[in-house]
């Protein structure tokens, strides 16, 4: 009995002589304790996230006049066929534009590397061959991470016609256009983008007088803002608007902005957007530089565009 009487002594004698001993180990549990609470709500906090990308924030790389931001899974192709008739303010004489001349752009675009799309197409204005392609550079995430799409576009497109329409042959032909998008999916019905633009060609119109004197010449960069949205009223169809706006100056013969509107009725696999527009063009740095239809004027047109897509 004495020797466990004088080992309890000596245990309360130790405790008393290094009370810090205690007070440390009960700091100790309290931290790991804290930790311990803190690591569960961050895992917490962790398991509400969906860093996945968003679905379908548009339902096709095109909103009538521009590219969108989305950029489709890797082994896509895809084949888009573009029309526009001609202004409706001639009326019944060409049966509002769509008997008159018509512009017309068939494309091919492939996935061929995660968030890389590469493509080309060939237009009946100018006879121009387009080629581009497009890198989704942020994808907005589906709960909690990013929450925006951004995407950088590149084209670049050969005039082809005879040489006669060019003083110098080769570098007068090219044109290069550059985009970057910023687009969100605000809801399942909501999707809104915004984009700057650059387009640039090496050889650009002048206005010269009787003299031979040019009183007038056009930049050969251009900047561009535009704006486009998306609303869905079912699961396959919906609202679509566009809003370009030249932001450079020229000298002469400065562009008009673009408005346009329509509709959009899409399955897995398609999409057939049907709008009114006053963009002509189809290769989009022509759209921008060379617009002459001023929609204050009620220079409209109607157009579609019709995309198919295949996935290997």
């Amino acid at each position: 009995m004495k020797p466990i009487i004088q080992s309890f002594h000596n245990k309360i004698q130790l405790g008393k002589r290094m009370p810090f001993l205690a007070k440390s180990f009960s700091i100790i549990l309290l931290l790991a304790s804290f930790s311990t609470l803190l690591l569960s709500q961050e895992e917490a906090v962790e398991s509400n996230k969906d860093l996945r990308p968003v679905k379908n924030t548009f339902e096709s790389i095109w909103l009538i006049d521009n590219q969108t931001a989305v950029v489709p899974i890797k082994g896509t192709f895809e084949f888009d066929m573009q029309h526009r008739f001609g202004v409706v303010k001639n009326g019944y004489d060409d049966f509002y534009g769509l008997y008159a001349p018509s512009n017309i752009r068939l494309g091919f675009d492939y996935v061929p590397i995660k968030n890389l799309q590469v493509g080309f197409g060939f237009s009946k204005e100018r006879l121009l061959w387009d080629f581009n392609a497009k890198y989704a550079l942020f994808k907005q995430a589906r709960k909690g991470g990013f929450p925006f799409s951004v995407t950088y576009f590149v084209n670049a497109a050969i005039d082809t016609r005879d040489k006669a329409n060019f003083h110098n042959t080769t570098t007068d032909r090219f044109s290069f256009f550059n985009q970057l998008m910023v687009a969100r999916k605000v809801n399942r019905h909501f999707s809104i983008q915004v984009a700057g633009s650059v387009s640039h060609f090496n050889a650009v119109d002048a206005f010269i007088n009787a003299d031979r004197q040019i009183e007038g010449k056009m930049n050969n960069d251009h900047v561009a803002v535009s704006v486009l949205g998306r609303y869905k009223f079912t699961n396959v169809m919906g609202f679509i608007v566009n809003y370009t706006q030249p932001v450079t100056d020229h000298q002469t013969n400065n562009p008009n902005p673009n408005f346009s509107f329509g509709l959009e009725m899409t399955s897995s696999s398609h999409a057939f957007q049907v709008f009114v527009t006053n963009f002509k063009s189809l290769v989009p740095q022509y759209s921008n530089v060379f617009n002459g239809n001023d929609p204050g004027n009620g220079d409209f047109l109607i157009g579609f565009n019709i995309t198919k897509m295949w996935n290997w």
